[in-house]
């Protein structure tokens, strides 16, 4: 028998207090007053017998034995969600026609899951999945040549299409492994590498040149590409710098070891990964699945982003409905 103390609720507690460094961040992401939170983890620490958190510094640091249950915690809780996500009951049984469009930035983690929890609750359906750059799937959608798009939010809204925010992604840095960031001179502590951009034909290399422009930032480098991987495997190669996001960076698994991100080292920026349909139909079979893919994100993305990159806090977080 789990001691008292050791509930689901105690485990989020903790796992938000040790992000975030203190009590009242912890208390604000799982929605808590101060007390209840400090509480629940007296309670947890009573029950395990043993300290979990240093309460002498600020922000609060983890003691070894909190390190050793926190990694614990974080694996038992991402099970539990990734549980909750599977059990989701989809009501779109009634569907004879689905045409979804997801960006390949769900590649990995959440797109084959997406599609096992679509194929058990489409028995009589005609479904087609395709892989598209953002700005091609919200055009297909506001056009009807696709049901369901899955896509980084366009600056401009298109009429007609409605949006179910899912995931607020930052823009960070990427270097190659161990190279050096001076605190406020990041940028000129850049300039001897090329800088390795995004094809600005596609939505997420355009926002980055956008970001530059408005900072009178023109970085050298006469490298641009549309590959994801292809980026990350030259920051890792020590051929240059880039702009990307978490989900992006954690994308590129065969590279993570090679490569560091950094918080972005001028005003902040993020991308919204939304779910859309059109206005006028297919919004409760829309609503149906943002609210799997929620599930999904905080299991498979949000937990393994905030292990590799801890400082990512609430920048990197699933938006809820």
């Amino acid at each position: 028998m789990l001691g008292k103390g050791i509930t689901l609720k105690a485990l989020e507690i903790f796992e938000a207090v040790a992000e975030t460094g203190t009590v009242a961040q912890g208390a604000e992401r799982t929605g808590l007053s101060l007390p209840a939170v400090s509480q629940q983890l007296a309670n947890l620490e009573t029950s395990l017998g043993t300290q979990l958190l240093d309460r002498a510094h600020r922000p609060l640091r983890l003691t070894p034995a909190g390190r050793m249950f926190l990694a614990r915690a974080r694996d038992a809780l991402r099970q539990i969600r990734q549980a909750q996500a599977e059990l989701h009951v989809l009501d779109i049984s009634h569907l004879r026609s689905l045409r979804l469009g997801v960006i390949d930035d769900f590649d990995a983690e959440v797109t084959p899951q997406l599609a096992i929890a679509l194929a058990k609750n489409l028995k009589n359906c005609e479904f087609r999945l395709l892989t598209l750059p953002s700005h091609e799937i919200v055009q297909a959608v506001a056009s009807r040549q696709l049901d369901v798009g899955i896509a980084a939010e366009p600056p401009e809204t298109r009429q007609g299409v409605t949006g179910f925010p899912l995931l607020r992604d930052p823009y960070v840095l990427a270097v190659p492994r161990g190279f050096s960031l001076p605190k406020g001179r990041e940028i000129e502590a850049l300039a001897p590498l090329p800088f390795l951009r995004y094809d600005r034909g596609q939505l997420m290399g355009r926002q980055i040149e956008a970001h530059l422009a408005r900072h009178r930032i023109a970085p050298e480098g006469r490298i641009e590409i549309d590959s994801n991987q292809s980026i990350m495997g030259l920051v890792a190669s020590g051929a240059g710098w880039s702009i990307t996001t978490p989900l992006a960076y954690l994308r590129a698994r065969m590279f993570l070891g090679e490569v560091d991100i950094h918080p972005l080292p001028l005003a902040a920026m993020s991308r919204t990964v939304s779910l859309f349909t059109q206005a006028d139909r297919m919004r409760d079979v829309g609503a149906e699945i943002a609210g799997t893919l929620r599930a999904m994100l905080v299991a498979r993305v949000i937990g393994p982003g905030r292990d590799h990159v801890p400082w990512l806090g609430e920048a990197f977080r699933v938006i809820e409905a």
